[in-house]
């Protein structure tokens, strides 16, 4: 009877989440009821699957609705009527344009008017319903003649009074009004529950008939849906025998180019992937994988193929991965396996510059009706749901500030807060929005539109309404499709090097970095800044622990860095061994055997896998499914305790004693939920090592290609600053030498237009277009007479030195504009045969400091180009101690004046603490700990220099100064405003400072692991 139901997926409309929906179906004896969200198909899935968990016929359909307006419900009979319903919404999705008042000619489709919205006739497959409350119209001729069409329409929204209000809250939010302000037409009637199913059957008693409709439309609905089968584009070729014959021969030919001829154990992994790859049908998703960066290589893309992936030699020789499994020791039961039932699952990056190309390519290659991005659910967040909650009760925006901003416990305590922190904790985990998944792509067998209605978003490319958890359920394999800026730091390098030196680097021959001794040298000193994964000051810090001076290490480190792995004690327990092999036993022979590249530590997850298989003899499949049961990603408790009692099992028939075996486990299980695909760390490491390689033997090309893929971790001035490091010659951005984006010539470094704060995007590139047409600015009058651009601009680029080649001051160039715009027509700006000469103005000499320029830069760029912040200070002290001899004051008070380039806020349990990072008067990094006591009394204060005292702390080769008192040091006086004491230290503000917070709990667990061999008896 109940062909009307909304879940919480009708987004700012239903209350109820989709398990409680059907349970509450249950508790009101319902036998078969629809779920029929607003314009959306995203919880159709799960609720068949909830409902057949429940003995519940399910029925899916959607509410059609424009601008709240109910218009008509849909119920799918079959799999071709939700198709035909998907379809049609998506055109409106598409085009824009309102749905129609009436339903247009479903052939499978059952559609119920309301009576608001009833048409004057009726189709055969056209119903009207009416409410409980209505049957009173009845009693009209109008309305009795359609007794005929007429079902029970029992619309569900919410559970109790207190949802309704919640109703009316999301209901205040979408239309964004305050709660008072909402009028009847714009939430759900009272009566919008789930009442027992006998109780409603009575409400209609006098009316069989439209009992007898409704229950006819239930059992004509039959939408049966096989979530066993793939549905991803099943073959690559035409058939699954060519598929299986066009990956075996390309994957022998990429054996032999990557091991040569006579490498047996090379050709037998590729024979045993090969092997289960056929087996479980993926032999298609392997060449469309192949085939998208057969067209990337094509276009000259750099890609990285990273992830479970690079566990499968035959993507490395097919070229999706460049990690060689072998070297490794990698296991293919990480990424597929015949127990796993989850799909493989490539993570393929490619510059953020080229990525939109590929995705065009996948949608013209595949088509575009079989094609979309995963869908995503935007849950409500702690700050939006008291933002959004506080302003349907009117609260100010200071007010929704200081809620969003501080823990409930800091809160005012009125009624009006109380009431916003009610109804906002009902909203945790509720869906917000849907959104685009930031790289999951679809590829479907069948038109796409046959699961899902599809959405465009502004970015261009259509959206499933379901997310990847849901497609993983009813058989899609995504292909993750990413994007990120350490591929076009790379990339745009090589291109630099080379248009500057005509020189070649082969960067995608990876043993060409690592194995670099140089490279080494500089990764063993934390010398990374720039170099993608290897450049935060946690990673610079765990490198210098390390010395790092090795692919493995930095494999290694790059898994440990990860902040589960780092807090959890096993990266302080790896530092320790790293450093102390002599100290520590290995626990068993096994852990020696199998794990002595990382000193008896699980620290990848294809460990838990090595021991499973090594010690207790578990098949490395079974091991994969222990992994994934224990990391969280197991499907049950009881799942886990199969596992569990699979490997006692297993250690039992190889005469493990208990104790042993338990202390194992106990291990594993530590691990597990921490460690991080070994696959993916290398991938990282390898990507690193080319960043770095480019970093030693080009930096200064390197670092301009870091500021043009506007950086990394840090801001612009930081990589601005290495440039300069490295011997690059800095330059304010000039009219004749910048392109939009920062360019080299030689050791020369131009700043790009784009970093000039207050010059329009299309202005600067029409800079450059008209020089690159008709040659460079002669003057800054044959500027403004080429481009169209107001004084405000005009006097931009002068304060900035953009005129610098003219020869003549800020001062006279200013003078100049003025009396060349005070008459100057823009009618006349055009490019003359023969051009007037220039007329000369005398103009007075007009003395200037020379820090003048450098607050102009801090104005314009937030940060100085032609001095050193420290140059700007007001004392000449500059420390007792440099970076360089920190390690050598171990346990001693030290005192330095520094920049501050970042800080990162680390959650503990006595409150908040920072680690910042500076640079000393010599431009060299060093790194601060300031806890809760120190900064209570001494507080950062944005960005700027420091007087710095406390005691060196040196952990394993890694000096950090843990601070105990600072203090900001003041600039000089601006010398542009030294007849204005108010302006004269207002620039010194826009000095900024990249700050990172984490709002996570502080992690309580530590491994304990033994460093002493235990009895196997």
């Amino acid at each position: 009877m109940y062909l009307n139901c909304h879940s919480y997926h009708s987004l700012r409309y239903g209350t109820i989440p989709l398990a409680d929906l059907v349970q509450l179906a249950v508790q009101s004896n319902v036998k078969a009821m629809a779920l029929t969200d607003i314009n959306t198909v995203t919880g159709i899935y799960d609720f068949i699957k909830e409902c057949e968990a429940a003995n519940i016929k399910p029925v899916v359909g959607i509410e059609f609705r424009y601008n709240n307006k109910l218009l008509y419900i849909g119920l799918a009979k079959n799999a071709k009527g939700l198709a035909e319903m998907n379809r049609f919404l998506t055109k409106h999705n598409f085009d824009g344009t309102p749905l129609p008042n009436c339903a247009p000619e479903f052939k499978n489709v059952t559609v119920i008017y309301p009576i608001e919205n009833a048409p004057d006739s009726f189709s055969h497959f056209e119903f009207l319903g009416i409410r409980p409350e209505q049957l009173s119209l009845l009693f009209h001729a109008k309305w009795k003649e359609k007794l005929e069409k007429m079902v029970v329409l029992q619309p569900v929204t919410f559970r109790t009074k207190k949802e309704f209000n919640l109703h009316k809250i999301l209901r205040a939010i979408d239309t964004n009004i305050i709660l008072s302000k909402l009028t009847e037409t714009d939430y759900c009637s009272t009566s919008d529950i789930m009442i027992v199913l006998e109780e409603l059957i009575i409400k209609f008693s006098e009316y069989p008939q439209i009992i007898k409709n409704t229950k006819n439309i239930i059992e004509e609905c039959n939408f049966e849906f096989d979530f066993k089968t793939p549905k991803n584009k099943i073959n690559y070729t035409e058939s699954s025998e060519n598929d299986i014959q066009l990956l075996t021969s390309l994957a022998n030919q990429g054996l032999i180019k990557k091991y040569g001829n006579n490498n047996p154990l090379a050709r037998a992994r590729v024979e045993k992937e090969l092997k289960v790859i056929h087996e479980l049908k993926f032999s298609g998703y392997f060449l469309i994988t192949w085939d998208i960066i057969r067209y990337s290589n094509s276009m000259g893309f750099m890609h990285i193929g990273r992830g479970s992936g690079a566990n499968s030699i035959v993507s490395y020789c097919l070229g999706i991965t460049a990690i060689c499994p072998l070297e490794l020791d990698l296991y293919f039961e990480r990424f597929l396996n015949v127990n796993r039932k989850s799909p493989p699952d490539f993570d393929i990056d490619w510059s953020w510059k080229e990525r939109d190309a590929i995705l065009e390519y996948i949608f013209n290659r595949y088509g575009r009706e079989h094609v979309a991005f995963c869908g995503t659910n935007v849950e409500f967040k702690y700050r939006s749901i008291f933002r959004e909650v506080g302003k349907v009760f009117g609260l100010p925006k200071e007010e929704l500030d200081a809620l969003a901003k501080n823990p409930m416990q800091l809160h005012d305590s009125n009624a009006i807060v109380a009431l916003v922190q009610k109804y906002g904790m009902l909203l945790e985990k509720y869906p917000n929005q849907r959104s685009m998944h930031s790289c999951g792509i679809l590829i479907s067998e069948q038109p796409i539109t046959n699961y899902t209605v599809l959405e465009m978003p502004p970015k261009g490319f259509p959206i499933v309404l379901f997310d990847m958890h849901v497609a993983e359920d009813i058989g899609f394999e995504k292909f993750d499709i990413l994007s990120q800026r350490g591929i076009g730091h790379i990339d745009d390098s090589v291109k630099l090097i080379k248009k500057n030196r005509g020189i070649d680097v082969n960067i995608r021959d990876t043993e060409l970095s690592k194995n670099e001794s140089k490279c080494n040298a500089y990764l063993s000193i934390g010398n990374t800044i720039g170099c993608f994964y290897i450049e935060s000051p946690a990673m610079r810090g765990l490198l210098r622990r390390l010395k790092c001076d090795n692919y493995k290490t930095l494999v290694a480190a790059s898994s440990i860095i990860r902040p589960g792995v780092a807090q959890s004690g096993m990266m302080k327990e790896y530092i320790f061994r790293h450093n102390h092999p002599e100290q520590f036993e290995y626990f068993h022979e096994v852990f020696k055997e199998q794990l002595g590249e990382t000193y008896g530590i699980m620290v990848y997850q294809e460990d838990v896998i090595k021991i499973a298989l090594h010690f207790a003899g578990v098949p490395a499949s079974d091991g994969d499914i222990l992994r994934r049961a224990m990391s969280g990603k197991g499907r049950s408790a009881a799942a886990l305790q199969k596992v569990k009692d699979n490997f006692f099992a297993c250690c039992q028939q190889k005469r493990h004693p208990l104790a042993l075996s338990q202390e194992i486990y106990r291990q594993i299980e530590s691990f597990a939920g921490y460690s991080f695909c070994k696959a993916h760390s290398a991938s990282y490491a390898v990507e690193s090592y080319q960043s770095l390689f480019l970093k030693v033997n080009y930096p200064i090309e390197f670092m301009v290609a870091v500021i043009n893929n506007q950086g990394g971790f840090y801001r612009t001035e930081v990589y601005v600053h290495e440039a300069k490091m490295s011997g690059g010659i800095i330059n304010t951005p000039c009219v004749n030498n910048s392109d939009y984006e920062t360019t080299l010539y030689g050791i020369q470094v131009f700043l790009g237009l784009m970093h000039l704060e207050g010059l329009e995007a299309k202005v600067a590139h029409h800079i450059v277009l008209e020089r690159e047409k008709n040659g460079k600015y002669k003057s800054l009058e044959d500027f403004i007479n080429r481009i169209p651009i107001g004084i405000e601009g005009i006097q931009l680029l002068i304060f900035i030195g953009a005129f610098h080649f003219t020869g003549q001051t800020k001062n006279q160039l200013l003078v100049i504009a003025r009396l060349i715009l005070v008459n100057f027509k823009p009618e006349n700006r055009n490019l003359m045969l023969l051009q007037e000469p220039v007329k000369e103005y005398q103009l007075p000499v007009l003395k200037r400091s020379p820090f003048e320029d450098a607050f102009d830069e801090i104005e314009l760029l937030s940060f100085p180009v032609s001095c050193s912040p420290f140059e700007l200070l007001q004392t000449k002290y500059r420390g007792d101690v440099l970076a360089k001899n920190l390690i050598n004051y171990h346990k001693k008070t030290v005192k330095m004046l520094a920049y501050l380039i970042s800080r990162k806020h680390v959650p503990t349990k006595m409150g908040a603490m920072f680690f910042g990072t500076w640079i000393d008067a010599e431009g060299n990094f060093f790194d601060t700990a300031h806890f809760p006591n120190s900064l209570k009394q001494y507080p950062f204060q944005g960005g700027g220099c420091y007087l710095l005292l406390g005691t060196v702390e040196v952990d394993y080769h890694f000096p950090t100064i843990t601070i105990s008192k600072m203090a900001k040091m003041p600039f000089i006086p601006d010398p542009r405003y030294s007849n204005s004491n108010e302006r004269q230290y207002k620039t010194h503000q826009q000095i900024k400072e990249d700050v990172s917070m984490t709002q996570r709990a502080p992690y309580p667990q530590d491994i304990n692991l033994p460093r002493h061999k235990m009895s196997a008896k």
